[in-house]
């Protein structure tokens, strides 16, 4: 059976060689510099970290980045799209602040920052999926499939709720407007937390199906007419208006697969993943852990799905850090992820995104 190749370099340094040298030779190495970047746009999508959180990426790995996409004639942006949940994220603007905080600007990364999905979280592009069993349509942030070029840089990491956050998690989840996250983080549609609620009529104003009403001085919503577009979660200014997070962690990882089919499917794009800093939980927590295994080091890959194999596999070779999560809770499961978080299975991700044709499970470590 084929074999889609990974590329892989570990932390170590020389006086000759720091970490971003490291991972520009890795890039190179792995071909991402042999695609056409001639004046053409060049969407990196990354986390911008949530405030307090300090596992995220730095951004000198994003200029690393960037810094090959000009060199070979295009014009790169980073991007992600905002947050269904209520955080320092679920704006343009509080999205900007908060990766400004973070250390990322034009002068720190050298290009500019687009929030995929605009002010509110409702600038998207209805993306048919072919074949899709969950999705029909993905609801992907309007800036990122205006790009003629994809590229993910990832934090690989632990998830509470996919197993582990890397390629697949970055793209299909990051990529989704506010209404394409509900649709694959719930099962339902919104509801009114009318404790919050103070009645401004901003949700009814949004609805263009008549679906939200105001009675004695409170919104309600008639899910018989509503359709989901989470577009009142955006306009809610005092965050009323809430999704509920109940969709089976399986179906989350297909719908996720499926919305990371909608993003890279007929252009070109290129995968890299950094695993250093493995925190048990996602980069959207305004905290971190201790990490759960030593720093392993950088990957990158044309093919998404045999990145995230790699780098499961990697993390899964380490011992636990002393004192960490995974020390804690043991090793029941063989998998470090499932230790951490018994009731997650990321390879239902994985099974899933190779069924659409997305990348291979088999792959060929190149170690530089």
């Amino acid at each position: 059976m084929e074999k889609s190749t990974v590329y892989f370099t570990d932390m170590h340094v020389t006086l000759r060689e720091n970490l971003q040298q490291k991972l520009t030779r890795l890039i190179k190495k792995s071909g991402m510099d042999q695609i056409d970047f001639q004046r053409k746009y060049a969407a990196i999508k990354m986390h911008f970290g949530e405030p307090g959180n300090l596992a995220f990426l730095r951004p000198n790995f994003a200029k690393t980045v960037a810094d090959i996409v000009k060199e070979h004639g295009g014009k790169p942006f980073l991007t992600d799209c905002n947050t269904l949940y209520v955080g320092g994220r679920k704006n343009a603007l509080d999205h900007l602040g908060s990766a400004a905080l973070n250390g990322f600007s034009y002068l720190s990364t050298g290009c500019q920052i687009l929030i995929g999905d605009g002010l509110k979280g409702t600038d998207e592009v209805l993306v048919p999926v072919e074949n899709g069993t969950y999705v029909k349509e993905a609801k992907i942030g309007h800036a990122i499939m205006d790009a003629d070029i994809f590229i993910s840089l990832n934090h690989f990491k632990g998830h509470e709720m996919t197993g582990f956050g890397g390629a697949i998690k970055n793209i299909g989840m990051g990529c989704g407007s506010r209404a394409g996250k509900m649709e694959m983080h719930s099962s339902g549609k919104p509801h009114v937390h009318t404790e919050k609620c103070v009645g401004c009529g901003t949700c009814r104003k949004q609805c263009a199906h008549d679906a939200i009403t105001l009675t004695g001085g409170k919104a309600s919503i008639d899910h018989n007419r509503c359709v989901g577009c989470g577009r009142c979660i955006g306009a809610c200014p005092t965050d009323a208006v809430e999704a509920p997070i109940d969709e089976a962690n399986d179906i989350l990882n297909c719908k996720m697969a499926e919305y990371t089919w909608a993003v890279l499917h007929g252009r070109p794009h290129f995968h890299i993943s950094l695993v250093v800093d493995v925190s048990p939980f996602c980069d959207c927590h305004a905290e971190n852990d201790i990490p759960i295994v030593p720093d392993v080091g950088m990957f990158a890959s044309f093919d998404p799905v045999a990145l995230d194999v790699a780098c499961a596999d990697a993390v899964n070779r380490q011992p636990a850090v002393a004192g960490s999560l995974l020390e804690k809770h043991g090793h029941q499961h063989h998998d470090h992820f499932t230790d951490v978080s018994p009731d997650t299975n990321w390879k239902s991700a994985i099974d899933h995104a190779v069924s659409l044709g997305i990348g291979r499970k088999e792959y060929e470590l190149v170690t530089i």
